[in-house]
């Protein structure tokens, strides 16, 4: 049983399956094609021994000698009209007489336990009928299948041992590329060979490369992500430490105040760093999502309230166009996310009016789109602008460079894309497609 959980040994057993149906195919076909010749050959015999006797007056003693022969396995009987038996041979071991009443032509009957071809003749003078027993056929044409499928049986282990060894040199390739495989570390992501691999094995190695070389990317992107945020974190916790040193040292009073409220603006900055790297975690590429039936128009209205205080303190005018409910299916946690993440970019980076709108995009699908008026991106800056902590050039607000990492994150979580454009009111225009598929 071990042999057939192999490539190698099921196809050497369905190799071994098909030679053996394919010999008794031979085999039957050989015996169907000899029996049916044999069939043709006796009753001609049965047909010219009759018909060589019926005009005979008289059964020459030689001829009698030679239908007397115990081996051989005709009988013959003559008979005249007046139902007087002429002549009759009784083949050795039979026990029983053909029945004295001939049927003209060919005919079956059934004698001592086995069967019997039997032909008659009638001239005006004799009736003779010729019979054989059917074994005799039989045996013939089992002989003759034996014969055809023996020398298959003879060379049935030659060529067993040459199909199994050439099934070895044929998957010796993926011998290789298993053994390769077992071989490596576990940080070794280099590809798997491909030389010499057959056509139906080698998609699933290229394939399998195609991985390692994801994964890989995955890895370092991870290690990126990790260095990086050590890195961020760094700075406001060197932060919070001096900060603290300072309220320690400070005198009661104005002096102490000002330092506790310097240690609440750091702590309040930590944290937002560490929730932004939470929800860029939880929308990374393989991280579980949470597929629910939901509505963009209120997920856009319950981001905007979740930032209009602070649009309310720094003066900034949000305003929502969403005329119809959007039904989709997502994370609305994500979502919502992202939608805030937008929102919040432009009021921190100097827009003075930030319209967001849902909407049907092309084809019907849901579209959410964040225009503002601020100082925008350069195009040739826009791409750089997705990537983790990157922050434009000049720019003094306050925040961690993570705002669109995680809104294109959150979006391919989703099977959406996200792309930046020059907004009609002088600032940037961010918009969310959806593709039809995700539409309910």
């Amino acid at each position: 049983m071990k042999l057939l959980t192999t490539l190698r040994g099921r196809l050497f057993a369905l190799l071994a399956l098909l030679g053996g149906v394919t010999a008794l195919a031979v085999g039957g076909a050989t015996y169907v094609s000899v029996r049916a010749e044999a069939d043709q050959l006796f009753d001609y015999q049965l047909r010219q021994t009759a018909l060589s006797l019926r005009d005979q007056g008289r059964v020459a003693s030689d001829e009698a000698a030679a239908l007397a022969d115990p081996g051989l396995d005709y009988v013959v009987q003559i008979w005249s009209l007046q139902g007087l038996e002429l002549y009759s041979s009784r083949p050795q071991g039979m026990t029983e007489a053909l029945p004295a009443r001939a049927v003209l032509g060919f005919s079956n009957l059934r004698l001592a336990g086995q069967d019997w071809r039997v032909f008659g003749a009638a001239t005006p003078l004799r009736v003779v009928q010729v019979a054989q027993p059917l074994g005799v056929r039989q045996r013939l044409a089992a002989l003759a299948a034996l014969r055809s499928v023996a020398p298959v049986a003879i060379a049935l282990p030659l060529v067993a041992a040459a199909v199994w060894w050439l099934l070895g040199v044929s998957l010796a390739p993926l011998a290789r590329v298993t053994q390769a495989a077992q071989s490596r570390g576990a940080n070794a992501r280099d590809a798997l060979p491909t030389a010499g691999l057959p056509g139906e094995v080698a998609p699933l190695v290229d394939a399998f490369n195609g991985l390692l070389g994801r994964l890989g990317e995955a890895f370092d992107a991870q290690r990126s992500f990790v260095a990086d945020a050590a890195h961020e974190l760094r700075s406001p916790l060197t932060a919070l430490k001096l900060q603290l040193g300072l309220l320690r040292d400070s005198a009661p009073g104005e002096e102490q105040d000002a330092a506790i409220t310097r240690l609440r603006g750091g702590i309040d900055r930590a944290t937002h760093l560490v929730e932004q790297l939470l929800a860029l975690a939880r929308a990374e590429p393989g991280a579980p999502a949470a597929e629910q039936p939901l509505d963009l128009t209120e997920l856009a209205r319950q981001a905007l309230a979740d930032v209009q205080p602070l649009a309310d303190r720094a003066g900034v005018s949000l305003t929502l166009t969403a005329p119809d409910p959007l039904p989709l299916t997502g994370d609305p946690q994500a979502l919502r996310g992202a939608c805030r993440n937008l929102i919040d970019n432009a009021v921190k980076y100097g827009a003075r009016t930030v319209q967001v709108s849902a909407l049907r995009g092309a084809r019907g699908a849901p579209l959410l789109r964040v225009d503002d008026d601020g100082p925008g991106i350069p195009p040739e800056q826009r791409e750089r602008a997705f990537d983790r902590f990157q922050r434009g050039e000049g720019v003094d607000a306050p925040g961690s460079g993570l705002g669109l990492a995680i809104v294109r994150a959150a979006a391919r979580q989703q099977g959406a894309t996200v792309t930046l454009a020059d907004s009609p009111l002088a600032g940037l225009r961010v918009e969310i497609h959806w593709p039809d598929a995700t539409a309910s």
